[in-house]
């Protein structure tokens, strides 16, 4: 295999792992991570320059920005440290504990359903100064607020993989046309 199958096998795990970034709980940068590694090491890092080490720590930054975006959605819509707090454990859990039952959503469901359930329940069984129906409504808004903001996340990570996966090829290509 030559320099420039390889090169093209690796964009395309990148765009994989840019499609990975849009799909809750399946691997995105770190395939785009992996790719530019494995170039890096084949090429003795020719042609890695300022670009490319910006998108390398973008994507790993990355990787917080969906719990900071599920944060920002709940805290919003009103959620309280309690309602975030319940998200994040929702969130634990939703991948931990679907994974087994659900092996092939189970992750993917977990993400978007443990953070929902886990802020309801957070508001609600801390909101004591609310009647019923008002403790409901709260905490609803809070679970609307961290899956608002989860998706907000997914978003900007996607993002973040299709600028990575593009200012990879512009930054390297010159150098592969050159490759024998």
């Amino acid at each position: 295999m030559d320099y420039v199958q390889l090169y093209w096998i690796l964009v395309g795990v990148m765009a994989l792992g840019a499609v990975g970034e849009l799909i809750p709980g399946m691997p995105g940068s770190s395939l785009i991570l992996l790719a530019i590694l494995i170039w890096s090491v084949i090429t003795q890092f020719a042609g890695i320059g300022w670009p490319i080490l910006i998108v390398f720590a973008m994507l790993i930054a990355s990787a917080a920005i969906e719990f900071l975006a599920a944060y920002w959605g709940a805290k919003q819509f009103g959620a309280s440290k309690w309602g975030q707090l319940g998200a994040l454990i929702g969130l634990v859990v939703g991948i931990v504990g679907l994974l087994p039952a659900l092996p092939l959503g189970g992750p993917i469901l977990g993400i978007l359903i443990g953070p929902f359930i886990g802020a309801f329940l957070g508001e609600y069984l801390t909101r004591k100064e609310l009647d019923g129906e008002s403790k409901a409504k709260v905490a609803l808004r809070a679970s609307l607020g961290t899956v608002v903001g989860s998706l907000l996340g997914n978003l900007i990570d996607g993002l973040l993989a299709i600028v990575a996966v593009v200012v990879f090829v512009l930054s390297t290509w010159p150098l592969v046309a050159r490759l024998p």
